[in-house]
């Protein structure tokens, strides 16, 4: 069993749009494609051996224990992965519960789909469950130890944590998207420009100011005393000979902490003698060259927590600890500790195992125990210095007693030092009394502080303290989306989506649009290249001064990765055709139509779909779907149309001449086509499809017909404006035609345009693509032959996979199959063999090339109209 190909979805895809984050794997079975499950002795009891959960897999069945039920039956090995995989994650913490396997249509090769929380973890989870599964079917031992703990640390260092994770959280509560910046480690709340950032409990909005004042432990200090805070007497220290003199001032007992430290790294507390001292202020250095000497203030550690100046929760903060027994070593009391279910590896969980350190060690040697010591019943030890969860520490939330004092002098702090987000470590021996009252100190001020003691304490009411952070990021009726319209279709995504982006561009958004030549904002390229997958999506997505989306998605893109947003305000599928069949398993146009579906699907409930009801496969894609469904057609009669409009829908046709918008029983014309440039006098039908598709787009992102109108008229065809779409250039001898068209429907559309150019002499200057099927390329030479007098074939740069004599070969079959007698021109070179038939084309000749790279074709062209008008120039 191996994998053939491993692909990772981010977003809304071919296999599933309600589970975006899945691992989808291409599973050649080999020599276990014949065997099922059941002709594996004792294989269930196996599972359930090293799985003991696996049992609740419900699997096709729907109760718990079907899928255990499927293997006694007998079931392919290829469900076993799928079924591993899951459980594998979900055994270190990443629940994981969706999953489906497919037959593909090669034999004893299987898809199998599985969803993943962390990227990296699915990717292992998928390697190691085929691994397992292998093994097992030959009756091999197995562990799984080592990929729980590999998936525990791939955890560790690729999740959020639990700060980020419910400020996320809230945020898909309240449909607002998010964007994960690896580089930066920030993420992205919302697009374009109502985006908002958060990295941990720090945002956007927090102050860099005020941030630099909480990091800085001896200023916050002399601010808050300044202010009338409650503070511990202190001093900052560099060297023993100032910690003695600090300890002089001070006295026993005594804290050292690294000056610009957090998360309790580097502090110790209670300090009673020089020997801890001296540890103490080495420790400290580890972090910070400046070490805080401070007296100890005797009580509880509590942290409140205030978030846009109000004060939104308190608990009480506990080190990591054991209770004795009489009976049990610290070492059992603390494996005791660690079996409570609450308890993980670092955040996996509400709380964290305890784990013996250093730290640990060195405070049992100091009370004179070790870890086979034994704890009197009822005696507490502390094991930890500090109390942070992180390390094995609990907390009780203890919000509902904080005293009015206590919460005004947190929110005094909070705005004297300047914080959005404030955690403040108070030590006291009660929260529910006024601070002075009972000799307590505020003993640190923290920017981006942990939310996990609040939204998970192991006593008390958890708190949803990421509301608040989400309120005041986005306040109700603040828009944090901006609209998006998505483009799909075989042909006429690009031209749409530039039209498209200019008709939003003429009322005056500032629009971000990607094509297949580059990405643009706000009408400059900023990328250049095939950019129509989901990077060059999010790309737009984040960009701070974009307010509107304009996005081509290609079937590469959604294969490969999915979409890059789960849904968008309109969606536009063009058409669908043969095209790119028998690549990325895309077998049948069918499959392609499921491909081209995924955009619809993601409409959100009050957008629209806009579909061509010409197109049987686009049509369908009506059926199910939760948004509202525009129709376009180039056929005012087209019973489909009427069948829609007749029931209160919306359509865009073309009517006696005109681009007009059914709305109920009332047409409403647009304009006429002759009069839109990019119809080319109403010649180019095809285009005539972009045009009624942009209409509708532009018509329910409500925008006026005068605008529309307006802004149809002002989008004119050219290398500059639609690159490689219809680039007409008009030459003293010669017209020449440019176009990226590289696939039967394209080059159909193309040749009915030329055909009605009624120029004597029509020469195509025509290419195969490598990776596309041999009746393909007959057909592309079939179609040429029908429209054009002389056949120059050139070749791509990348022949995909195939010699350019086979390609050709099969060109000439096809041209033959029309004109025999036909002697179609080799040459190689696009840009050869466009400049021989600008040399060679007879006088009043039609001259189109089917280009791979249109600057090159362009240029050459704009060169020849200057050596040619020169030429004219000086004859005359």
């Amino acid at each position: 069993m191996k994998i053939l190909e491993l692909k990772i979805m981010r977003g809304p895809n071919y296999w599933s749009i309600k589970h975006p984050k899945i691992i989808v794997l291409k599973l050649d079975l080999e020599d276990l494609q014949h065997t099922l499950t059941n002709e594996v002795p004792n294989l269930a009891q196996k599972l359930q051996k090293l799985f003991p959960n696996i049992y609740k897999h419900r699997s096709s069945a729907g109760t718990e224990g079907g899928f255990i039920r499927l293997v006694n039956e007998g079931t392919t090995f290829s469900k076993v992965v799928q079924h591993i995989a899951l459980e594998l994650q979900t055994m270190a913490g990443m629940d994981s519960g969706y999953g489906r396997r497919y037959a593909s249509s090669q034999p004893g090769v299987d898809f199998v789909a599985f969803s993943y929380q962390q990227e990296r973890a699915g990717e292992y989870a998928a390697e190691a469950a085929v691994r397992i599964t292998d093994s097992l079917a030959r009756g091999e031992r197995v562990s799984v130890i080592q990929d729980i703990a590999k998936l525990h640390q791939i955890r560790e260092d690729e999740y959020f944590g639990p700060s980020t994770e419910a400020i996320v959280q809230e945020a898909v509560n309240r449909n607002i998207p998010y964007i994960q910046n690896r580089q930066s480690g920030h993420i992205q709340l919302g697009y374009g420009v109502n985006q908002k950032r958060i990295q941990a409990a720090m945002s956007s909005n927090t102050s860099c100011f005020a941030v630099e004042n909480a990091g800085d432990k001896n200023i916050t200090k002399l601010i808050l005393e300044e202010a009338g805070i409650p503070v511990p007497q202190g001093r900052i220290v560099y060297s023993t000979r100032e910690l003695e003199d600090a300890i002089d001032e001070l006295d026993y007992p005594i804290v050292t902490k690294p000056l610009n430290g957090n998360q309790g790294k580097g502090a110790s507390i209670n300090i009673q003698n020089w020997k801890d001292a001296l540890k103490g202020f080495a420790e400290a250095q580890r972090y910070s060259e400046a070490v805080m000497v401070e007296q100890f203030i005797q009580g509880s550690d509590y942290r409140m927590l205030v978030i846009d100046g109000k004060f939104i929760a308190a608990a009480k903060r506990t080190p990591a600890m054991v209770t004795g027994d009489g009976t049990s070593t610290i070492r059992q009391l603390v494996n005791q500790v660690n079996k409570d279910p609450r308890r993980g590896v670092g955040h996996e969980k509400a709380l964290t195992h305890i784990k013996i350190d250093k730290i640990s060690r060195a405070i049992l040697r100091e009370k004179g125990l070790n870890l086979q010591s034994v704890l009197p019943a009822g005696e507490v030890l502390y094991l930890k210095r500090t109390a942070n969860l992180s390390t094995g520490g609990t907390a009780t939330d203890v919000t509902d007693i904080v005293d009015p004092y206590n919460i005004l002098m947190a929110e005094r702090i909070a705005g004297i030092i300047g914080l959005d987000i404030c955690g403040i470590d108070v030590m006291t021996s009660d929260i529910a009394i006024p601070l002075p009252e009972t000799r307590g100190a505020v003993i640190e001020v923290n920017a981006a502080p942990g939310l996990r003691m609040h939204i998970s304490p192991t006593e008390g009411l958890p708190r949803n303290v990421a509301e608040p952070i989400i309120n005041m990021l986005f306040p109700f009726g603040c828009p944090a989306r901006i609209p998006i319209v998505a483009i799909t279709g075989t042909n006429g995504k690009t031209t749409t989506t530039r039209l498209i982006a200019h008709i939003l561009s003429f009322k005056g958004y500032k629009v971000g649009y990607t094509t297949t030549d580059g990405i643009y904002i706000q009408g400059r390229k900023i990328i250049k290249g095939d950019t129509t997958g989901s990077y060059s999506s999010e790309f737009v997505l984040k960009d701070p001064t974009v307010n509107y989306a304009v996005l081509e998605c290609a079937r590469g893109g959604m294969l490969r990765s999915g979409l890059a947003f789960t849904q968008c305000d309109v969606g536009v599928v063009m058409n669908v055709s043969e095209d790119h069949l028998g690549l990325g398993d895309i077998n049948t146009v069918e499959d392609m139509a499921r491909v081209k579906g995924i955009i619809p699907k993601t409409v959100c409930s009050d957008g629209y779909a806009i579909l061509n009801a010409d197109d049987e496969l686009v049509y369908g894609m009506a059926a199910g779907l939760r948004c509202k469904v525009a129709f376009f057609s180039l056929d005012e009669s087209n019973p489909r149309i009427i069948e829609h409009i007749s029931k209160g829908g919306l359509a865009a046709v073309l009517e006696d001449g005109y681009i007009s918008i059914f709305k109920n029983t009332y047409k409403i014309r647009v304009d006429r086509v002759a009069d839109i440039p990019l119809t080319f006098g109403g010649k180019a039908r095809f285009n005539i499809y972009n045009v009624l598709a942009s209409t509708l787009a532009a018509y329910v992102s409500h925008m006026e017909i005068n605008e529309i109108k307006t802004a149809l008229r002002t989008f004119i065809p050219s290398p500059d404006t639609t690159p490689g779409r219809m680039n007409l250039f008009k030459l003293p001898k010669a017209e020449v035609l440019v176009d990226y068209a590289h696939n039967i429907a394209a080059m159909q559309a193309i040749s009915d345009f030329i055909s009605n150019t009624g120029a004597h002499t029509k020469i195509g200057i025509i290419a195969g693509i490598g990776d596309r099927r041999d009746e393909d390329t007959r057909e592309v030479g079939r179609i040429a032959a029908s429209v054009f007098d002389k056949i120059i074939i050139r070749q791509d740069k990348d022949l995909r996979g195939r010699s350019g004599e086979e390609i050709n070969h099969l060109l000439k079959e096809g041209i033959f199959s029309v004109k025999p007698d036909m002697e179609p021109l080799e040459i190689s070179q696009e840009t050869r063999a466009l400049a021989y038939a600008l040399e060679y084309a007879p006088e009043g000749s039609f001259i189109a090339l089917f280009a791979e790279d249109i600057p090159e074709a362009v240029k050459l062209i704009e060169n020849f109209r200057v050596i040619q008008h020169r030429k004219t120039t000086t004859e005359q």
